[in-house]
């Protein structure tokens, strides 16, 4: 028997089903990420945190700087998408901005100086598995440990993310973003 990682369809047993509504959805809609989870119980409950709640140390913008520019350093168009659709307007991310996180580096001159930083931490972490210590050095002067690790985490969690849609070859949802095309 071959295993595919693929979204489960309806119906779901039972207690996938009871773990799928804590997840969020769109108008009753359960995200394609979300049910490829459900391909075991275990990750489904206890996988991925959810860094997007209002207990955040870090606002709404450099939170979605860190989670786009994440998923574009690895490729994953499918979560890049769907943060663009659903955070980009609610964090006031300029068409650029969000370009940017995508086609851009630290130097693009749409960011503000704690954004720059925010991005080159971000492509360190993605391509070197650390941080630097001049960029360490700026983040301490700026952000509380609290928020140090919580842009740690982020970058983590959607590494994660990443690997499971783009493993799984998740289809773009119908309402998400695409990435630019380079110019």
């Amino acid at each position: 028997m071959a295993y595919r990682l693929a979204p489960l369809q309806e119906p779901y047993p039972p207690e996938i089903a009871d773990r799928l509504t804590r997840y969020p959805q769109r108008d009753g809609y359960i995200l394609q990420l979300f049910r490829t989870f459900a391909n075991s119980q275990r990750f489904l409950g206890r996988a991925v945190a959810n860094l997007l709640d209002k207990e955040s140390p870090l606002n709404i913008r450099l939170r979605e700087i860190a989670i786009l520019r994440t998923t574009a350093n690895l490729g994953c168009e499918y979560e890049w998408g769907v943060h663009v659709a659903a955070f980009a307007r609610a964090a006031r991310l300029t068409d650029e901005q969000v370009d940017a996180t995508r086609l851009g580096d630290a130097d693009s001159p749409c960011w503000a100086l704690d954004e720059r930083l925010m991005v080159r931490a971000i492509d360190e972490l993605c391509h070197a598995g650390g941080i630097n210590a001049g960029t360490y050095e700026e983040m301490s002067e700026i952000w509380t440990l609290d928020q140090q690790l919580e842009i740690i985490a982020i970058c983590g969690n959607y590494h994660t993310i990443s690997f499971v849609a783009n493993t799984a070859r998740l289809a773009r949802e119908p309402f998400a973003a695409s990435f630019p095309a380079r110019r």
